[in-house]
């Protein structure tokens, strides 16, 4: 069975093949994104959350399939009508922006005008059955304003603070999806959202570099003696390694930290969490058995480790 958001950007219909490519790149996640297990409804909720999430995401990276084309459908300049890539991409969230508010005006009046972009579209249905704001959703873009004129952080505080707009949201629009977005439940959202951030961005350390960009905090870099140049090499020094363990030990504090708001849940909302915040524990241990070496390998969870991780979790509820 596909989705409704996978079915509404099948390969020759309005959306054409570049939107089913984003969300393609679920399946290379490190947790389950729409696991099976989940009604249908849920996953397409879930689906429709990610596809806006990666669709940014792409928009402030780069990555889009047919940038031009998304401009032309956003009704924004594309990329041969703009000074600079920064300028394109900023316009690319704005356009982005303001189909998010047809979006939230579609699910109030059918009769407004409907969201441009497919994957904008397939947000329509989740908004009309659920109580989530435009905040987290704004939130995310904002994240990828701040990626086109911030490539360094000072401090892990700083860090976190990026990953109150780049990651956090989505955890709060799982909960809300599920209605049960309490004030604690959200504060333990929040540590295991950044913590998969963190995580995240250990393993794209290259990946980041090559794109002129360095999450590994600034003053972290400093206390080990790291420079950027030793980021670009092939392999990773014994510097490099121990700054890398000790922003994993730092992740993983996180985790344990919020680890416990599965236990607050029950049924396959449990199930669900458990498997979020066990990938991050799989992926911490993919870094560490690769000797924390991020620039040699991307460390990806292993699956097995996954599931059994997510077993342990569910059943200790943290």
């Amino acid at each position: 069975m596909t989705t409704s958001a996978q079915s509404a950007t099948a390969p020759g219909g309005e959306g054409g093949a570049g939107e089913q490519l984003t969300l393609d790149k679920a399946a290379r996640e490190n947790f389950p994104v729409a696991p099976g297990f989940l009604p249908a409804a849920w996953r397409d909720d879930l689906m429709a959350v990610y596809g806006f999430a990666r669709l940014v995401d792409d928009a402030g990276d780069g990555d889009l399939a047919d940038p031009a084309g998304t401009a032309r459908l956003l009704g924004t300049a594309t990329p041969s009508e703009q000074s600079d890539e920064t300028t394109f991409r900023l316009g690319l969230l704005d356009g982005l922006e303001r189909d998010l508010d047809r979006v939230f005006e579609a699910a109030l009046d059918p009769l407004a005008e409907r969201p441009r972009h497919p994957l904008m579209r397939a947000l329509v249905p989740l908004v009309g059955r659920h109580e989530v704001t435009p905040e987290p959703f704004r939130k995310l873009i904002e994240a990828n304003r701040v990626d086109q004129t911030t490539a360094r952080y000072p401090t892990f505080d700083s860090l976190l603070h990026y990953c109150t707009l780049s990651a956090d949201p989505v955890g709060r629009l799982v909960l809300a999806l599920a209605g049960v977005g309490t004030m604690e439940r959200i504060e333990l959202s929040d540590a295991i959202c950044s913590a998969l951030q963190v995580v995240e961005h250990l393993q794209d350390v290259a990946e980041d570099h090559a794109r002129g960009r360095i999450y590994l905090p600034a003053e972290d870099l400093a206390r080990f003696g790291v420079t950027e140049a030793d980021l670009g090499q092939p392999t990773a020094n014994a510097r490099v390694r121990e700054l890398v363990a000790f922003e994993a030990a730092r992740a993983r504090t996180l985790l344990d930290r919020g680890a416990p708001l599965v236990g607050t849940v029950r049924g396959r909302l449990r199930l669900l969490l458990a498997g979020f915040t066990a990938g991050g524990y799989a992926a911490l241990a993919a870094i560490e058995a690769a000797d924390h070496d991020v620039l040699a390998v991307q460390a990806k969870p292993d699956k097995r480790r996954l599931a059994l991780k997510a077993a342990a979790i569910f059943a200790k509820g943290r």
